[in-house]
């Protein structure tokens, strides 16, 4: 039986999906559903809200900018919050960054990054063509992005439109050796473009954590041979790792960032993709034919830069790394209570994010596990939504000590009943 409703949702199977929730408001760590039902969001609703939802500051910039100008072409045109935006953000990024592309998602800031350093390379002249990525990787859902990221159930479907690139083994071990072994020979073919990192932690991959040191090393073999290298903290800003930028913890400046998801603190769309002046200079040219040719219809819409421009305000007024330092331990402090004898095993934490695997047999992103637990803990009032039997929890910062233990108790409730075989 189909949906009654015409909406088709991401990442969502209607034929097993038991019923889509209508949520109605959301304030601070919690949404609250047409039937007055608080829920936790305890997945900072898909990794976007930093300060909670709703904040005002934000609300009150997007009302304000909606009764002066609420979208403009922006090929040819500019407006106030866009430049101040992008100086903002450069002042705000590590050195060197110094040209700021707007977009409108994760994807596309991905997207646009892999296509400025593919027309770098063509503009100047060089036949580098080649793109570097992770063992287990996740960059988004468009053609390039699924490219790169790790092939599997997430786009099987979609193979004939891929394009080949180097696949490095993923860091587990402490020093990392074999992905740096890896990532010198294949830059020693003169061919690789550019290596595509999610710094320190694989999101869609399972959370999986790396050593800052291992991306440290990286950066100087991309140095060593010319290679571009393209940050993908669309996930890992805004301080999700414990600091602003997570290639902060390497001491290193990648030559294209991309960022999305909480630098309009979850409220509205928009992503940008930073680079270096060379990458831009390499495009700028009385040749058309070497324009950058990327565009959204609403590239730099000014509701959005106006959240933006709010959301570096709360960075720049309050003291959010504080709260950022706060969250990490008491994620520490919750996660140090699990025990494998209840079914957790590699427990782990990366910042504010904390995550870990339930110990069943059918592992990987299908396995039944995922929404089974996502349904016992939404029965508890709590938002968590596992990939696969791998389990994390990212809240909003301002989310409170209450309400931290909730989720871990609905989680510890969810995993008991999920082990025992058992279903509310």
């Amino acid at each position: 039986m189909t949906s009654k409703s015409p909406v088709w949702h991401p990442f969502t199977q209607h034929a097993t999906t038991a019923e889509i929730i209508p949520i109605a408001r959301g304030s601070g760590a919690c949404l609250e559903t047409t039937d007055e039902n608080l829920i936790v969001d305890a997945i900072s609703s898909w990794w976007v809200i930093t300060h909670g939802h709703c904040h005002p500051q934000i609300v009150e910039a997007i009302r304000e900018q909606a009764e002066r100008l609420d979208q403009v072409i922006f090929a040819g045109f500019t407006h106030e919050p866009a430049e101040r935006l992008a100086r903002g953000l450069i002042e705000l990024t590590p050195e060197h960054l110094t040209r700021v592309f707007f977009s409108d998602s994760g994807s596309t800031a991905v997207e646009v990054a892999l296509k400025m350093a593919l027309g770098y390379w063509r503009n100047i002249g060089s036949p580098r063509k080649r793109i570097v990525a992770l063992e287990h990787a996740y960059h988004g859902d468009t053609i390039g992005t699924m490219s790169a990221g790790a092939r599997g159930v997430f786009n099987a479907a979609y193979e004939p439109l891929l394009f080949d690139v180097s696949r490095l083994p993923f860091p587990a071990e402490d020093s990392g050796q074999e992905t740096l072994d890896a990532l010198e020979a294949a830059c020693r073919t003169d061919d690789v473009a550019a290596l595509i990192v999610e710094p320190l932690i694989l999101g869609a991959g399972g959370m999986l954590m790396w050593r800052p040191g291992t991306l440290a090393e990286m950066r100087q073999i991309c140095d060593q041979y010319g290679v571009l290298l393209i940050a993908d903290e669309v996930m890992t800003g805004w301080g999700r790792t414990g600091t602003m930028f997570a290639c902060e913890q390497a001491a290193i400046v990648p030559d294209i960032l991309c960022l999305s998801k909480g630098i309009t603190g979850g409220n509205l769309p928009l992503a940008v993709t930073l680079c270096a002046d060379p990458i831009f200079e390499a495009h700028y040219s009385e040749d058309r034919s070497k324009t950058f040719f990327h565009s959204s219809s609403y590239t730099a819409n000014p509701l959005a830069c106006a959240a933006a421009l709010a959301n570096l305000e709360i960075w720049r007024s309050e003291p959010v790394l504080e709260r950022v330092e706060a969250l990490c331990d008491m994620q520490e402090r919750r996660i140090a209570r699990l025990g494998t004898e209840n079914g957790f095993i590699n427990v782990r934490r990366m910042g504010t994010i904390s995550a870990f695997d339930i110990d069943v047999h059918d592992e990987g992103y299908l396995s039944e596990v995922g929404p089974v637990l996502q349904h016992e803990c939404l029965a508890r009032g709590v938002l968590l939504r596992p990939l696969g039997n791998t389990v994390y929890v990212m809240p909003p910062y301002c989310i409170t000590p209450d309400q931290l233990d909730a989720v871990y108790s609905a989680l510890n409730h969810g995993v008991d009943r999920v082990l025992s075989g058992k279903r509310s």
